[in-house]
């Protein structure tokens, strides 16, 4: 059976309050009657529990882009998990590579706030990939595994079943440049490898795996004809209804 296809949207450290409700209006009467795809949003952290409100009555979930370890405590300028659960948050992206790239995310830091998020319930969008460099080096496949166990270590089947991954190829984020279906493709066939061999064949067909780098309306049915490829975690395509709408509604190109 077909794994149902996941499309978030990462708006990343863009839009006000205001703005961020205006968007999430257009995208629930663009979206309203779409049933066969589970669509999140991922607003600043500011715009949050508004956003929250405004999707009540709507099958868009709510997303946040980063979360802390511990649950309270001395750690200025950080939010835990339990906050972000109050204000309605259904899932968490963990380990974007801006994250990692700017503010010193590890493999050990991800697996924290992997374990973190799910010790309370949200669900988590674990994110991986590899730089330019790495790929020209031929390293794509021994970054992937190393990320994915380190993410994931010390995490029982069950904790994760829920879990989404997401692809994230470092040198097509916000460049213009995608992965073609076919790199994304033998990724993602990689990484559901990677699943097997750590956890079992039944727990690798079910996690749904996001390709995420520049996805546009233009590019995204290619990557979803692909067997391995469940979703997108889309950036700056999902600033505007009109075009996280037509990625969504990639079935009807």
């Amino acid at each position: 059976m077909r794994r149902l296809p996941f499309i978030a949207g990462n708006w990343k450290m863009n839009k006000t309050v205001e703005e961020a409700l205006l968007l999430t209006r257009e995208l629930k009467e663009a979206l309203n009657e779409v049933k066969d795809v589970e669509v999140a949003i991922a607003p600043p952290f500011t715009a949050l529990y508004p956003v929250f409100q405004e999707l009540k009555g709507s099958s868009i979930r709510l997303a946040c882009q980063n979360l802390f370890w511990e649950e309270k405590g001395a750690y200025t300028g950080e939010v835990s998990p339990l906050m972000l659960k109050e204000v309605g948050c259904r899932y968490v992206i963990i380990g974007h590579s801006e994250r990692r790239q700017y503010f010193g995310e590890t493999d050990e830091t991800v697996n924290r706030r992997i374990k973190a998020a799910l010790k309370v319930g949200l669900k988590v969008i674990f994110c991986i990939g590899e730089t330019l460099s790495e790929r020209e080096n031929g390293e794509t496949f021994s970054v992937i595994e190393r990320q994915v166990k380190g993410g994931l270590q010390g995490l029982g089947e069950k904790e994760i079943e829920d879990l989404v991954i997401a692809y994230e190829p470092v040198w097509a984020i916000g460049t213009g440049k995608t992965a073609t279906p076919q790199q994304a493709q033998e990724v993602h066939r990689f990484i559901r490898a990677q699943l097997r061999q750590l956890f079992s064949d039944g727990l690798a067909e079910d996690v749904r795996v996001q390709y995420g780098g520049s996805v546009t309306p233009e590019n995204i049915k290619g990557l979803m004809a692909q067997e391995d490829i469940d979703g997108a975690l889309v950036g700056g395509a999902s600033l505007k209804a009109e075009s996280f709408s037509r990625i969504v509604r990639f079935r009807e190109m």
